[in-house]
């Protein structure tokens, strides 16, 4: 049954009242920051009065996705005032270990307060569990400055920057809520781990955690300067302004942003501007990034930071499982796209993705050069300079008879238990397996938390070790899928978005 009462308590920036449920505690809202459009956030004051913790906060402005169903639509409404974070914990004396985490959403939609990332089940492992939003989108992952001549500040690294500073305050902070602020553990799943990603890399970042989890999501993201002046001018044009009227952006309302953001989205699609599939991420402006986060943590920017990280076996499934066109591929096309790719290594490559039909052959491969193949030039990175270990999610998802596999985002009902729940449950499924695979996964992540073991070995380059998760009792393999890693040997570092 479950028990629900209000609850007050006295942290160092004022009195708030939250909720005991069933013995964890939760305080939603919570004012980390704040900023004006296109500037970097600034610190939360201390609040007067008693502090509405029970109700989360907005979130950042941004169009509709067809995973709120799934994911949860947002309780509290949209604003650009979003800059709040969610605390979930057993205890608000004893220091327990600390896990952030970084909602994804390919840097355009999602929040903290999501129905799937509901903190019960991990906290009640003994951890204290924060989620936060941050500017999504043409907020938070625009360069305007040089589009603009200046005229609108925004360096493409202002969601970076609420992230930074949303992990500042719990640095200052989390001890008044049962937390260790010596043991902080960063994870996040897609563009939640891909901002790990680069924040791995960052300067300023150093000392704000411990210990990061990357789900699906690894380092080869940061937009180059150029390319992120034309996302800046695209934005500009679908705002019907120049260079000499840019200033005026500043004045418009939040959903023409959203909706101008929305057209620079469909155009890169298309091919029509050529700014890749994902235009708004992260930039290297070379203050908060100086560097492609890769490259930087090949160099040893987050040296002693263990990791854990990881893909699902089918990532690209969700996006193509329900599109009866690409079911019909043709293998002559998949041919010519490998060879693009690929050029003088194509044979190679081609032979490594032997399949049943070209549908299958392209998700395996676009499964790989977007996520696969990222995560693990991050482990190998990263192993140089701290321990490592390595998981794949082997569950299949039951939706539409199981066409999707161990989609993109499939371990994430699991982790946070909403695959109990009715319609998450559909796309999750449930069962005595899916029990098994909950439990695995929230006793991995929070021990991984407490004292850097999930619980197998440690990745090494040459072994390659990996927990396999799934329908399966969980199982160390070596070297998986050698023969696709060999294949994208030959092929430079990975850029997402181009």
């Amino acid at each position: 049954m479950d028990e629900t009462c209000t609850v007050s308590h006295d942290c160092a920036l004022g009195r708030l009242t939250g909720l005991n449920q069933n013995g964890i505690f939760r305080f939603a809202g919570i004012p980390y920051g704040w900023a004006q459009r296109w500037r970097l956030p600034q610190p939360a004051e201390p609040w007067q009065g008693l502090l509405d913790a029970t109700r989360f906060g907005p979130v950042c402005p941004q169009a509709p996705h067809r995973l709120d169903r799934v994911f949860g639509q947002h309780p509290a409404g949209q604003s650009e005032d979003c800059l709040s974070l969610n605390i979930w914990t057993p205890g608000l004396v004893e220091r327990r270990p600390v896990m952030v985490w970084l909602h994804g959403g390919a840097f355009v939609f999602g929040a903290g307060s999501q129905r799937l990332y509901d903190g019960r089940l991990l906290a009640a492992q003994g951890v204290v569990l924060v989620t936060l939003n941050y500017r999504l989108g043409a907020f938070g992952f625009v360069a305007l400055q040089a589009a603009s001549d200046g005229a609108l500040p925004s360096t493409g690294c202002e969601g970076l920057a609420d992230q930074l500073l949303a992990l500042d305050w719990v640095r200052r902070h989390i001890a008044d809520f049962g937390g260790d602020p010596d043991n902080v553990t960063l994870f996040g799943e897609s563009a939640g781990a891909m901002s790990i990603g680069a924040l791995l890399s960052a300067p300023s970042a150093r000392g704000l955690f411990h210990k990061a989890i990357l789900q699906s999501g690894a380092a080869h993201i940061g937009q180059d300067p150029v390319r992120a002046e034309q996302v800046g001018a695209a934005l500009l044009a679908a705002l019907n302004l120049t260079r000499s009227t840019a200033a005026q952006a500043l004045a418009r309302p939040a959903h023409a942003i959203v909706a101008a953001q929305s057209v620079v989205q469909r155009n890169s699609r298309n091919g029509r501007h050529r700014l890749g599939t994902l235009p708004f991420q992260p930039v290297v402006d070379g203050t908060l990034l100086p560097q492609a986060p890769v490259a930087a943590i090949r160099a040893g920017a987050a040296a002693g930071i263990t990791l854990l990280s990881g893909t699902n076996r089918d990532e690209w499934k969700l996006f193509t499982a329900a599109n009866p066109r690409l079911r019909l591929m043709r293998k002559e096309y998949f041919r010519g796209r490998i060879t693009r790719f690929a050029k003088d290594s194509a044979a190679e490559m081609l032979a490594a993705y032997e399949g049943p039909s070209a549908f299958e052959q392209f998700n395996a491969f676009m499964t790989d050069k977007v996520f696969a193949e990222p995560c693990r030039r991050l482990l190998e990175a990263q192993a140089r300079h701290a321990t490592c270990f390595a998981y794949r999610c082997d569950w299949s998802s039951r939706f539409l008879g199981g066409a999707m596999g161990a989609c993109h985002g499939i371990e994430l009902g699991f982790l946070f238990g909403a695959y109990r729940a009715r319609l998450p449950g559909t796309f999750f499924g449930r069962g005595a397996a899916a029990d098994a695979l909950s439990g695995a996964l929230r006793t991995a992540w929070t021990g991984f938390a407490r004292s850097g073991e999930p619980g197998w070995p440690a990745y090494e380059p040459n072994t390659r070790q990996t927990m396999i998760l799934g329908n399966a009792p969980p199982r160390v393999v070596n070297r998986p899928q050698e023969e696709r890693r060999l294949a994208f040997a030959p092929i430079a570092d990975l850029r997402l978005g181009p």
